[in-house]
């Protein structure tokens, strides 16, 4: 039997990148997904697909995790169609190559309630199932910049994903009573997508000298969410687990 066997996860932002390794290898591990993006994209037969050959039941909902009301139409989904919920990974992020002076408000809000004001309203939904099974496992997706903040622009990414550290302690400190624990991942430099739009291919190998083991690969994030939502987590909560390959050391 694998270790998350009778588990389900709900992923966000998952048609992609980390969030599409991070459901496949919980499928792997044994856990019932449930996918999550703003909609359907040309990656979901074949997501859908991974995980079936797993021998996982696999759901898809749309939905603009940063909208309450979409996050609420979510979490209904989610329990209608599983009866429960076991593990929420945050993972849905987005940013844009801009400094402070390319910012707009605009440009800011919807980084801030992609990346932040998603992680709020999932985690109080997400909470709100698992304190009625007296247990459950909150992932949040961060990243290196939250810590030491983001090397080339990008003010309003950082910002977000040091708040994620904040509110993932908090979380931690309010789910302890109630069986849930919540913890943090900040991956350092991941080849996705996302990546290259941001920083470019030029940007990218500027990166990556500074990066001891090179860039890393998106199963490395999934494996390391697995082993928070599985036994190994069991005795983890308010902790942020830094998956950078020695980019940074605190």
């Amino acid at each position: 039997m694998s270790e998350l066997t009778g588990k389900t996860a709900l992923i966000t932002g998952s048609l992609r990148g980390i969030g599409k390794s991070i459901a496949l290898t919980l499928a792997e591990k044994g856990a019932d997904i449930i996918l999550n993006d703003l909609a359907e994209s040309e990656d979901l037969e074949e997501i859908v697909n991974g995980v079936r050959a797993f021998n996982r039941k696999v759901f898809f909902k749309a939905a603009d995790v940063s909208r309450e009301k979409d996050v609420e139409a979510l979490f209904s989904f989610a329990k209608n169609s599983t009866g429960k919920l076991d593990i929420l990974v945050n993972n849905a992020g987005t940013s844009q190559a801009q400094d402070i002076f390319d910012t707009s408000l605009d440009d800011w809000e919807h980084v801030l309630g992609t990346n932040l004001t998603s992680c709020f309203l999932c985690a109080k939904y997400a909470m709100q199932i698992m304190r009625e099974q007296k247990d459950g496992r909150i992932i949040n997706i961060s990243s290196v910049v939250g810590q030491q903040g983001a090397l080339y622009g990008h003010v309003h990414y950082s910002a977000s994903k040091s708040a994620i550290l904040g509110l993932t302690k908090t979380l931690a400190r309010t789910g302890a009573p109630l069986g849930i624990r919540v913890n943090c991942i900040a991956p350092g430099i991941i080849e996705t997508d996302l990546l290259t739009q941001t920083h470019g291919n030029e940007g990218i190998v500027r990166i990556a000298e500074n990066v001891p083991l090179g860039i890393g690969q998106p199963r490395d994030i999934g494996l390391a969410v697995a082993f928070l939502a599985g036994e190994g987590g069991n005795y983890i909560t308010g902790a942020t687990i830094d998956i950078n390959g020695g980019l940074y050391f605190r």
